[in-house]
């Protein structure tokens, strides 16, 4: 009788860590997003089609532009100030674009331009949601702009996170999609299932 006194005991201590540590992970893993303040400047590049030659193109002309971009916003702590830097400097911007297309030997047509309207979709990024709306972005789109789109915020800069590797909230077709969702319904249905077992 003791023995399994002591058995059940120690189970219900094992349980105990076991629900502990998730919700801990699950505390650690919120506080590596970062959240997006209201006063902020995204970029954008929609790619031609979703084929991969249009995707690679993509990936290199955001590459070229958020590392020249990168270098413009790093030290500013002002949002009218990044504004007028990075309107001022559009046409570098035009120029980066023209010059990878030319390096990679491919004619496209392409649009940059900067707008406080430019429409984003509700995106789930880990355990946050990024709502739908009309935001402050450069908007560089390629072709027919139709393929997948890649974003992140340069002011203040957070290109180190691609908020595009996320989950739509609402269905479109020019949005790249990755697990980090489905990953937390996992979780969720663990932490479910302990929590009923537990009562």
């Amino acid at each position: 009788m003791k023995k399994t006194i002591v058995m059940i005991v120690m189970l219900f201590i094992g349980l105990f860590i076991l629900i502990n540590q998730l919700w801990i992970n699950q505390e650690t893993n919120a506080s590596e997003y970062q959240v997006i303040p209201d006063e902020a400047i995204r970029l954008r590049i929609l790619a031609n089609s979703d084929q991969e030659e249009d995707q690679t193109i993509k990936r290199k002309i955001r590459d070229n532009v958020n590392q020249e971009i990168t270098k413009w916003v790093e030290e500013l702590d002002s949002i009218e100030i990044a504004r007028q830097t990075i309107q001022a400097r559009l046409p570098e911007i035009e120029d980066i674009v023209e010059q990878t297309l030319q390096q990679e030997n491919i004619e496209m047509d392409y649009q940059v331009n900067y707008d406080k309207n430019v429409n984003f979709p509700a995106k789930v990024y880990g355990t946050y949601v990024y709502p739908a709306g009309e935001y402050e972005a450069i908007l560089i789109t390629l072709g027919e702009g139709e393929g997948a789109n890649w974003w992140c915020v340069l002011f203040p800069p957070l290109c180190f996170l691609d908020f595009s590797n996320g989950t739509t909230v609402a269905a479109e077709s020019n949005e790249e999609t990755a697990e980090p969702k489905q990953v937390e319904e996992k979780e969720m249905e663990v932490k479910f299932f302990f929590l009923e077992w537990f009562r």
